[in-house]
Parts: C-alpha cells; sequence; structure tokens
C-alpha cells in the first residue's frame, strides 16, 4: 500500500514527466488518497496538463486543484480579444455546430453555454478555447439535449464499458431513467472512472450522466 508521502512522489513525478510542466513550480500534497495541486503557471493549459496529470496516478481519489493562472504582462489581452478569438475558435471547430454556442468572457474567464446534441461536441466546445492565450478559466455551462428519440437501453451502455480495455467493468452498475444514465460501484483509478463516463456520454439519446463510480485502489488489489 502506498502511504501518502509515495503518493505525493508519484503525483510530482507525473507532473515533471510531462514536457509542458517540467519547469513549473507546482506543490502537490496527498492525504488519505486526496491530492491537492498548488502553485501559479503561465497558461491555462498547463493547469489542465497537471490536472490530467494527476487523475492518471494509481491510488488518487479526489482531486483538489488551487492552481492559479497569471500571465505575464505581455501576454494579457482584453476580454473582448478572448471573446473574439473564441467565437473564432469555435466556428473553425468542426465538431461544434454553429450559432448554437454563446460565450461570456469576464477577467478572462471564458463560460460557455448554450444546448447540443452530443457530449463530444460539448467537450470540442471546450477544447477550441483551453489553448488561448489568455484565458485563465473556463467552465462549460452547455446543455445536452438528444435529438434521438430512441429508448436507452441499458445493456448497450454494459456492452460498450465492456468493450473498452482500460475499464474492469466487474463492479460498475448501469441504471437507466429516461435520458439519463447512472453509473455506481467501485473503480481502481480516477482515469477509469472518467473512462466508463466518457463511453456512457456515447449512447445515443442521452441527455445526462449521473458518474457515482467510487475510486478505490485498495478494491483492485483484492479482486
Amino acid at each position: 500500500m502506498k502511504n501518502n508521502q509515495e503518493l505525493q512522489t508519484d503525483v510530482q513525478n507525473a507532473i515533471k514527466w510531462e514536457p509542458l510542466l517540467n519547469a513549473a513550480e507546482i506543490g502537490v500534497t496527498a492525504k488519505d488518497g486526496v491530492v491537492t495541486l498548488t502553485g501559479v503557471v503561465d497558461s491555462y493549459a498547463k493547469k489542465l496538463e497537471a490536472e490530467n496529470a494527476a487523475k492518471k496516478v494509481i491510488r488518487m481519489k479526489a482531486l483538489v486543484e488551487e492552481i492559479e493562472v497569471q500571465y505575464p504582462n505581455g501576454w494579457s489581452k482584453t476580454n473582448t480579444e478572448i471573446a473574439n478569438e473564441v467565437l473564432t475558435g469555435l466556428k473553425n471547430n468542426l465538431s461544434v455546430p454553429n450559432h448554437k454556442v454563446t460565450v461570456k468572457v469576464e477577467d478572462g474567464w471564458v463560460t460557455l453555454a448554450g444546448e447540443l446534441p452530443w457530449n463530444y461536441q460539448k467537450e470540442a466546445a471546450k477544447n477550441a478555447v483551453n489553448y488561448l492565450t489568455g484565458v485563465k478559466g473556463v467552465t462549460n455551462n452547455i446543455i445536452i439535449k438528444s435529438d434521438s428519440h430512441d429508448a436507452i437501453e441499458r445493456q448497450d451502455v454494459e456492452d460498450a464499458i465492456n468493450r473498452s480495455w482500460a475499464v474492469d467493468d466487474s463492479d460498475i452498475n448501469v441504471s437507466v431513467s429516461g435520458a439519463t444514465v447512472t453509473l455506481s460501484g467501485t473503480v481502481d483509478s480516477w482515469y477509469q472512472k472518467e473512462e466508463a463516463g466518457r463511453i456512457a456520454w456515447k449512447t445515443a439519446g442521452i441527455w445526462y450522466v449521473k458518474n457515482e463510480l467510487v475510486v478505490d485502489y485498495e478494491f483492485a488489489l483484492v479482486n
């Protein structure tokens, strides 16, 4: 079993291993599987990279992310400039339907809103913003409203999760209520939890995924 110090070291090394972050000053603390990231970075992309690197470390059960984005003076942009670049990025992204996403920018923080039929389009909209200079953060308030009227079959979701090599589905329970899919049970990493949710979101007719999976590394060791 890894203690707090070992988990902290593993996350620190995972962050340093990423080329974008090898010179970043990011603080890491760990207690009972909960990892906290602190520090200051010079781009929102680095903030996301640190978060994603930490999530891939085994035995991390939860993440508290307190990293601040502070751009050098020469990189600063007005909210209007950022908004125009966001709109251009969305327009150039073929996965995002035109004129379906609204944008608000306040102090460098971008808020996306609107309605789209698929979650991958919602994620594509956010990804179009993540690497823009001047962005300090993104709130993705886009709502999924599927155009499909087909009933969601629980077995279809279970089969899709079962096909993934990255997810151990032995303790994942799937339930369906209307256009909502709920995942419950236990997985052995944060990555598996997010991957199971990503797969569920591909279901035709889905509007919402409740990902209630619990991350428990010890569970994997006794199964």
